[in-house]
């Protein structure tokens, strides 16, 4: 397992500095220094003000130079301060991962439930018209796109109804009614992929003959479900759980930012409305090396999961 670690973290080394090449190319060579040192300083700034921050950057460098400096800070955790709040990168993920992760891990969590319960259920009545009828509800959940479900929450459950606080967020126990609605539908933007998923992995575990055997044994239907087909799902339930912890950490972008949460993703949001190259930049690297890292953790619960799964 040492062996396949080592070259699984070898694997991630290209794919990162092409990240950080496409990144970096998106800014260097979009725009001009003199536009990067417009959005750093400010419309209003001097010529002369402009000219020292560019020598002060390196802007006026080669740009293999330049590409070769970025990747060394990079490597380092070396980030530059933002342009806009002038704050570092370590001040502004600290003030942003708290809120991001009362949003993201309540509503992982409660997803999660809510997806394996339906899915479950779908099992135990399939073929079945209400199996039928949940599946279409599945597939229309999948089809709405995000903005829909936060511009009815905030249009009817919000403001018609008065039932959450259109946006905002605090720290303590009124924490709770801004937090409310975003999770709900945090929830169910994700719950009908899930569910789909979920039931079809279940749907092929109970045409096993390990199924068969225990209702040949008497064993009720439910307890099948629960202890047999559940604990053999548990692939599928991997592969979600840690493909979603960079989501987790960095935060939900639209969700953030229209329920006006000071979390990551509203972080990045505002950072790409201003040009915050720094920001972007440090975001779309630790991003990139949280997934790399989950992606290397799913092979390893894989093989704790399926004794049958060797990692060479």
């Amino acid at each position: 397992m040492f062996n396949y670690i080592v070259r699984r973290l070898l694997y991630a080394v290209p794919i990162l500095l092409g990240v950080i090449l496409l990144t970096f190319l998106l800014f260097r060579v979009v725009n001009t220094p003199e536009q990067a040192a417009i959005h750093a300083l400010g419309p209003k700034s001097s010529l002369q003000a402009r000219a020292e921050w560019i020598e002060r950057s390196g802007r006026n460098r080669p740009l293999i130079v330049q590409f070769a400096t970025h990747v060394k800070r990079m490597a380092l955790f070396d980030f530059e301060p933002s342009n806009q709040t002038k704050r570092s990168m370590g001040e502004t993920f600290l003030q942003g991962v708290g809120p991001s992760l009362c949003i993201t891990i309540p509503g992982f969590f409660c997803g999660l439930l809510a997806a394996l319960g339906l899915s479950l259920y779908q099992v135990f009545v399939r073929n079945s018209a209400a199996d039928r009828n949940l599946t279409i509800l599945c597939v229309m959940m999948m089809s709405v796109p995000t903005i829909i479900y936060i511009i009815f929450g905030q249009a009817v459950l919000a403001l018609g109804l008065n039932w959450f606080p259109v946006s905002g967020f605090q720290w303590g126990l009124g924490m709770v009614r801004f937090l409310l609605l975003p999770i709900t539908i945090m929830v169910i933007v994700n719950l009908g992929y899930d569910a789909r998923m979920f039931r079809a992995v279940f749907l092929e575990e109970i045409a096993q003959d390990y199924v068969r055997t225990a209702h040949a044994k008497g064993v009720p239907a439910t307890q099948v479900l629960g202890r047999h087909v559940l604990k053999n799902g548990l692939i599928a339930l991997i592969t979600l759980t840690v493909s979603q912890l960079p989501k987790l950490i960095m935060g939900t972008l639209l969700i953030e930012s229209f329920f006006g949460i000071p979390g990551l993703g509203n972080v990045m949001v505002l950072a790409i409305h201003t040009a915050d190259e720094p920001v972007v930049l440090a975001c779309s690297y630790l991003g990139a090396l949280m997934y790399l890292g989950a992606l290397v953790l799913t092979d390893i619960l894989y093989a704790a999961a399926d004794p049958r799964i060797r990692l060479s």
